[in-house]
């Protein structure tokens, strides 16, 4: 159990400090290019890096918010389940989940070798592959974030107490 809270603290560590270099160089390209379109010497590559920053933004936040848990669920509605049941349902919800990143993952690297060779429009010297990558990368990390924060979540689904965030000393206790 150490080893698994050790490797959520690192990964959540990870992810933090990948997305905020990801929003600092993003915000800096942007303020760059209204400062160079300002003076009439707006560059071609900014929006083709900026959108590419995006789609990355969002692939290392999505892994983020499934490592806390932030996603849309059905909380309310397991938690109103009789124990086997809640628990049955969570594995069956965290198999199509993990089995949908997989998929991904998997077409992911398809569509990276079919992207041998090509670069980018604005700026042919960046491959392509490089920037899709976050496709696989983004759902390997997905699903490691999944099953780094099942166990917690298995406990709370155990109690009944799946999303709440106050919850008594008693149920404290049995997450412990």
């Amino acid at each position: 159990m150490m080893l698994l809270a050790a490797g959520r603290k690192a990964l959540d560590r990870l992810l933090q400090a990948i997305l905020l270099g990801l929003m600092v160089a993003i915000t800096l390209i942007v303020v760059y290019a209204v400062i160079m379109r300002t003076a009439g010497r707006s560059p071609s590559w900014y929006d083709e890096i900026a959108a590419i920053l995006l789609c990355w933004i969002t692939y290392f936040g999505a892994a983020y918010a499934a490592l806390k848990r932030g996603h849309i669920g059905f909380e309310g509605l397991i938690n109103v389940m009789p124990p086997r049941p809640r628990v049955a349902a969570v594995f069956f919800g965290e198999a199509l989940v993990i089995a949908f990143f997989a998929l991904l993952a998997w077409m992911g690297m398809r569509v990276l070798r079919v992207l041998e060779g090509d670069g980018l429009v604005s700026v042919p010297w960046i491959p392509l592959q490089l920037t899709h990558a976050i496709i696989p990368i983004g759902a390997m990390l997905f699903i490691l974030a999944q099953l780094l924060s099942l166990p917690d979540y298995l406990a709370q689904a155990r109690a009944g107490v799946l999303g709440k965030k106050d919850v008594g000393e008693e149920t404290k206790e049995k997450l412990e």
